[in-house]
């Protein structure tokens, strides 16, 4: 079948790549592997679950922003306009034994920041997403692996991260996306991600983290289109153990598959800065 080339725009970058030839561009035999022996896992991703609303089991409700009504809860009023676009769906949650296993005080903080929705999700801010929950955003992600490197380009805000191939040591500072050291295991890229910051979230649902978290990632070609991921999740000051997130990546189909630009800073400029104004725009 040959090869065939594609382009990555990365902001002024734009990254070349050469992946084995079939049908189409984003298909890739099973056994499809680099000159190294390692799997290819070259292609364009997507998680199709509902974890970024609640990494947990859920049941459908009327909005993410809720306050009391006459027979229950209803949409918070700046959310109430949205009707059902603003609504949220159920989902069988993808934390292995079905419940975050959180250390009693710390249920009190996921309460604030689910009741607080609004203000406290860094996703509606547009700020980096952290690791694992850019795995599980509503959008694709990219991975582009030769057998000396591998980068991981998300769509969503733009997000990059260098998978180190050698230990470069301790993390200079926290960070969003923290320090990403992968190594293979058999088959399996295992990722070990520290120097996060304890800013992001796991979901909409309020599940938070600290700054001490650290997060290995398992990825796992399962068949030609899908990746098995496996997260284990480690904070001590949050947890009272280690615990699991397990999914399914799929590879996008489209024979045009590629990652557009969601540089969405520029959408909440006004959201953040607005009220700044000399003379503010009428809410």
């Amino acid at each position: 079948m040959g090869t065939k080339a594609f382009l990555l725009a990365t902001g002024p970058l734009v990254l070349a790549l050469v992946l084995p030839g079939s049908s189409t561009a984003q298909t890739a035999n099973s056994s499809s592997r680099l000159a190294n022996g390692k799997p290819d896992l070259n292609g364009i991703w997507q998680a199709l679950n509902e974890a970024n609303y609640d990494v947990e089991a859920h049941v459908a409700r009327p909005a993410m922003a809720l306050r009391a009504g006459s027979y229950g809860p209803v949409p918070a009023s700046a959310v109430l306009a949205l009707g059902a676009v603003g609504s949220v769906p159920p989902g069988l949650g993808v934390v292995e034994g079905g419940e975050l296993p959180y250390k009693p005080e710390a249920l009190a903080k996921r309460k604030q920041n689910k009741d607080d929705w609004l203000n406290l999700d860094p996703e509606i801010k547009c700020y980096l997403p952290g690791v694992p929950r850019a795995t599980y955003m509503p959008y694709p992600f990219q991975i582009l692996q030769s057998t000396s490197a591998i980068t991981f380009a998300y769509e969503y805000a733009g997000a990059v991260r260098n998978i180190y191939l050698k230990d470069p040591g301790l993390p200079p500072a926290d960070s969003w996306m923290g320090q990403s050291v992968g190594h293979w295991e058999g088959d399996t890229l295992v990722i070990d991600v520290t120097g996060l910051n304890d800013q992001t979230r796991f979901d909409r649902a309020g599940n938070f983290h600290s700054d001490k978290l650290h997060v290995i990632e398992r990825y796992t070609r399962t068949s030609p289109d899908v990746i098995s991921y496996v997260a284990t999740i480690e904070d001590p000051e949050v947890f009272t153990r280690p615990w699991k997130m397990t999914m399914p990546l799929y590879r996008r189909q489209e024979k045009n598959a590629q990652l557009l630009d969601f540089k969405c800073v520029e959408f909440v400029e006004e959201l953040l800065y607005g009220p700044y104004r000399k003379h503010p725009l009428n809410k």
